[in-house]
């Protein structure tokens, strides 16, 4: 997920990364705002689709089983991660490629995907590592294409920033702050990114989960 000079996942925190998305598919809802993301990305047959920092490998799965006609490429920094993610993707028998790399070094050419995917990676990077992170998204995007992305936003009410107050404490407050201030739409904008929009949100158990959307850079 991240660059190692920026290195700060919740995936590291867990002793048992196999206890990871039994916690996420709870806490989170993580299947329906994954599925909401989906259906905002409209993904379509030929389509080249990347999962920017993939975890183990929910999602990029659940885009190449929604659209069969789709390249889906899925990236992650975390090798345990991408081991879990190999397992899985191999046991529902879909091709999916897998990547070792960071989101803030991209190793693809300009414009070189459709769409492009992202769910829980914004609130583990430090704010260099935020806009390194969008600013190669807006690299790799082809005119025309879309990011479609899911993370933690500022909270809509009490309860949500109380949620949020513990992802803050595990994390840290440096790289929590700009998604409490709701600022991860003016950082999408300053890297590049056009039309940026809030598509849906959810109330989860650590926070208020905010999807967005934005058109690649002209």
């Amino acid at each position: 997920m991240h660059h190692p000079d920026d290195y700060h996942a919740a995936m590291g925190h867990f002793s048992r990364l196999d206890l990871y998305d039994p916690l996420v598919r709870i806490a989170v809802r993580e299947r329906r705002f994954k599925r909401r993301l989906l259906a905002h990305a409209a993904l379509r047959p030929g389509f080249r689709v990347l999962d920017l920092g993939c975890g183990t490998g929910t999602l990029a799965l659940m885009a190449k089983q929604a659209q069969p006609g789709a390249t889906v490429i899925a990236l992650d920094g975390d090798s345990q991660a991408l081991a879990l993610a190999r397992r899985k993707i191999a046991a529902a028998g879909v091709p999916v490629a897998l990547h070792h790399a960071f989101a803030q070094q991209l190793p693809y050419p300009d414009g070189s995907f459709d769409r492009v995917l992202s769910t829980l990676l914004l609130h583990h990077l430090s704010p260099r590592g935020k806009a390194a992170a969008l600013a190669e998204t807006a690299r790799v995007l082809r005119p025309g294409g879309e990011l479609h992305m899911a993370d933690f936003g500022r909270p809509a009410n009490w309860l949500m920033r109380a949620g949020f107050s513990l992802v803050q404490k595990f994390e840290g407050k440096e790289y929590t702050e700009e998604n409490a201030l709701g600022r991860l739409p003016e950082l999408m904008t300053h890297a590049g990114l056009r039309q940026v929009r809030e598509t849906s949100r959810f109330s989860t158990a650590f926070g208020t989960l905010r999807l967005y959307a934005a058109l690649a850079p002209l």
